[in-house]
C-alpha cells in the first residue's frame, strides 16, 4: 500500500501525501519523542520530518517505507537534539566566563591574558586563509560558533569543522615556545 501511495505522490497527487501522514503521523511522533522527550519539540519535528520526506521521496529505493521514514525522523531528531545540547553548552561557556572575569582574574591574569591574544594575533597569518577569520572570531573576538556562522554566510557545522581542523594544524606547525 505505502509504495502505491509513494507512486501516486512522486506524480503529484496532494491526497496521497495526506494519507501517508495520517497513516504514519504516530509512528513519526513516537518515534521522535523517544529521542526529544519533549511533547511540543515532537511535534515540531514530526512536522519538519514529513517536510524532509516529502523532499526525499525521489531518492526513497521501494525498500520498506516504514523503516525509511524511521530513519529520516530518528535521524533529524537526533540532529536536533544534538544541536540543542551545543547551544546549552555555549551559553554556560558564555556565562561561566563571564562569571570568572568578574571573580577570579585579577590584573596579572588579565595581563598575561592580553599577551597571548598579542601573541596569538601576530601567529595568526601563518594559519592557512580558510581557517583565520573563524580562529579570529572565536578566539579573539570571542564570538560563538552562531554568529561567526551568520558573518560567513555559513553552517555553524561548518564552523566547528573549521575551528577543529584549525586547531590540529597549530598542534602540527605551532610550539609552545613560540608563546613563551
Amino acid at each position: 500500500m505505502s509504495d502505491e501511495l509513494v507512486e501516486k505522490v512522486r506524480a503529484g497527487n496532494d491526497h496521497a501525501f495526506r494519507i501517508l501522514i495520517e497513516t504514519y503521523k504516530q509512528t513519526i511522533y513516537r518515534t521522535v519523542y523517544s529521542v526529544l522527550r519533549n511533547q511540543k519539540d515532537a511535534e515540531d519535528v514530526t512536522q519538519e520530518v514529513f517536510i524532509k520526506i516529502y523532499t526525499s521521496l525521489p531518492q526513497y529505493k521501494n525498500q520498506g517505507f516504514k523503516t525509511w521514514i524511521t530513519r529520516i525522523a530518528v535521524n533529524h531528531a537526533i540532529d536536533l537534539k544534538r544541536k540543542r545540547e551545543r547551544q546549552k553548552e555555549e551559553l554556560q561557556d558564555e556565562h561561566s566566563s563571564e562569571v570568572n572575569l568578574g571573580l577570579t582574574d585579577d590584573v596579572e591574569a588579565v595581563f598575561f591574558r592580553n599577551e597571548r591574544r598579542k601573541q596569538v594575533l601576530r601567529k595568526l597569518n601563518d594559519l592557512p586563509e580558510g581557517y583565520r577569520d573563524v580562529v579570529y572570531g572565536y578566539y579573539i573576538k570571542e564570538k560563538t560558533f552562531k554568529q561567526i556562522a551568520e558573518e560567513q554566510q555559513i553552517q555553524v557545522k561548518s564552523v566547528e569543522v573549521k575551528l577543529y581542523r584549525a586547531r590540529n594544524w597549530m598542534r602540527k606547525h605551532w610550539k609552545e615556545e613560540d608563546f613563551s
